[in-house]
């Protein structure tokens, strides 16, 4: 049987501060058994006592309060369920990227000992099935995983036979303006017509890259874009155009090991020896 509760007690038995008590319910998330017509103090029942517990391990988990009202009045079992699994999946992504920050805030702190090795490189033109679009910066996650996906459709139904490693094509508009030209491709002997979806086949061109390779994790990844960079601008050879990587061993992301060549565009045909930097 239920009693009711002054704000004062309903706060003890359930550790929520009256101001939070008032925000619950000014956004309908906790809404007072009664309000006094006279003095406005409000009154709570004491069924509401576990409503308020499971409210206030949400917002532990910082559960935005329209996700915590959709939960408790979610229709089904299961509609709630795919909520709370919507957050679990917030919070994974975010613990991720404080991984990546963590990881990458130690590689400031202790640089590696190895030197980046530097080559220039000339390659011929070069016939792709690939996939490019004008994507915004922050859907360059989502985006990136989608277009994956679509080449591994290409190929695991025989669509496509791959000529080499895949790679990535990111013009500098995408980092500078947060808004720019991304695509995915992989290599192939000659056009290939016909294809579904997104993907398309295209002759890319002759290019003049300095070239760097970047083993390991994603977190460390821009320690060699940055020397990559220091190294053009020593040289005077930077050129206005698209980074190239090529994925030579896994796909850079995440905490998975991987191989990455980054392509810098340069103005110079000449390939002197490799320089360590």
């Amino acid at each position: 049987m239920s009693a009711s509760m002054s704000i004062g007690d309903f706060s003890r038995a359930t550790k929520l501060s009256a101001k939070t008590l008032r925000f619950y319910h000014q956004v309908g998330l906790l809404i007072p058994a009664r309000v006094d017509p006279v003095n406005g103090y409000r009154f709570y029942d004491t069924e509401q006592i576990s409503i308020a517990q499971v409210i206030r391990n949400f917002r532990l988990m910082d559960m935005p309060v329209e996700v915590i009202r959709g939960v408790l009045s979610a229709p089904s079992p299961h509609d709630r369920d795919l909520l709370i699994e919507g957050h679990l999946a917030r919070m994974e992504a975010q613990l991720e990227a404080t991984r990546s920050a963590v990881v990458s805030l130690r590689g400031m702190l202790y640089p590696s000992l190895v030197p980046v090795e530097v080559t220039r490189r000339s390659l011929e033109p070069q016939f792709v099935v690939i996939i490019r679009e004008t994507i915004n910066l922050a859907d360059l996650g989502a985006w990136y995983t989608g277009a994956m996906d679509e080449l591994d459709a290409l190929v695991a139904t025989a669509k496509v036979s791959p000529g080499g490693p895949r790679g990535g094509i990111w013009d500098t508009e995408l980092f500078l303006n947060e808004h720019g030209g991304a695509a995915l491709f992989i290599p192939t002997h000659s056009l290939v017509p016909g294809l579904p979806g997104r993907a398309h086949s295209e002759r890319l061109p002759a290019v003049e890259l300095a070239v760097a390779t970047h083993r390991g994790t994603d977190d460390t990844i821009m320690q060699v874009y940055g020397e990559l960079g220091r190294y053009v601008t020593r040289q005077g050879i930077s050129l206005a155009g698209p980074i190239r990587e090529t994925y030579l061993e896994g796909q850079p992301g995440g905490s998975q090991e991987s191989v990455t060549e980054i392509g810098w565009p340069i103005s110079t045909t000449s390939s002197p020896p490799a320089e360590l930097i």
